[in-house]
């Protein structure tokens, strides 16, 4: 049994008719009814019976059919893809990002890669967590991530993409909110809304406060963060986050952090042999050339 004589099959199954079986399968008649024959005489089933001047399938054809055409189907779709992948002009991307660069980043790498000539390059999304943006890295269910680095799995390559800045973030009422900048000690004396183990930013957060030599009283520990802001909003304590755009939705107050923190990196994630596919080193070359640094 080989992948032409089972294209025949479903040719044949479809027009019932060999002539035109023949046609559409750019061969001649002959060759339908020898592959067909050579079939039947493998799996040890009639596939086809007389039906006046046509032929229609038997009951273990039809059986047979109904697994070989989904079959045929993804075949024709996995060479379309390999074919879109090998094309550095189009094919399709999956990209996925940690929520904080979804606001902003994300979609301005994305639009910008389209308005330089890149438009027959689809995306699709995913969004989560760092742990979880690697995740499907490691799992091939997204191309290229961006994330914290919390894994140094030897398939991947990280590159600085940009860099967050860090500030605190109080209740409207709180007694820091008549401050606009403040260092991290002067804040020890209230609750803290912290980042939870799942989070990427959790090691950087507690990196920052043991190198500091400071004690939080951690009251929650959220992942996202708007749940942090919205846990914050409500009064449940205060809360060292990402200066992301969303911030002046809720009713919190942004303070500026004085004290001298390390870079909080985010990085361009990708298996290294993810690179050898030129639509998606095209995209990871454009990520790299068109990011500023810093944050905006």
């Amino acid at each position: 049994m080989n992948l032409r004589q089972l294209e025949f099959f479903v040719t044949l199954a479809q027009t019932e008719h060999m002539t035109q079986a023949a046609k559409e399968s750019n061969t001649s008649q002959p060759n339908i009814s020898h592959a067909m024959t050579m079939l039947e005489q493998e799996i040890g089933v009639t596939l086809f019976e007389k039906k006046g001047r046509n032929i229609q399938l038997t009951r273990h054809g039809r059986i047979f059919y109904e697994y070989v055409s989904p079959a045929l189907a993804e075949i024709e779709k996995g060479q379309r893809k390999l074919q879109e992948m090998v094309d550095p002009d189009s094919g399709e991307i999956q990209f996925g990002f940690i929520f904080t660069m979804g606001a902003n980043l994300a979609p301005k790498l994305t639009q910008s890669f389209h308005q330089k000539g890149h438009q027959k390059i689809n995306f699709e999304f995913q969004q989560g967590n760092s742990n979880q943006i690697i995740q499907m890295l490691l799992d091939d269910r997204i191309d290229i991530g961006i994330c914290s680095k919390v894994s140094n799995d030897s398939e991947l390559i990280y590159q600085i993409l940009t860099q967050e800045e860090m500030v605190v973030v109080v209740p409207l009422a709180h007694p820091l909110a008549k401050h606009d900048s403040i260092s991290l000690r002067e804040t020890t004396n209230y609750p803290y809304v912290y980042y939870s183990k799942q989070s990427g930013l959790r090691p950087y957060l507690d990196q920052q406060i043991k190198s500091l030599k400071l004690e939080l009283e951690i009251v929650c520990e959220l992942e996202e963060d708007h749940s942090i802001l919205g846990f914050v909003g409500q009064n449940y304590g205060i809360a060292i986050m990402p200066n992301i755009p969303s911030i002046s939705s809720f009713p919190v107050k942004k303070l500026t952090i004085t004290d001298d923190l390390d870079d909080r990196n985010i990085y361009l994630a990708v298996k290294k042999s993810n690179l050898e596919i030129p639509v998606l080193k095209k995209f990871y070359d454009f990520c790299l050339e068109n990011t500023n640094k810093k944050w905006d």
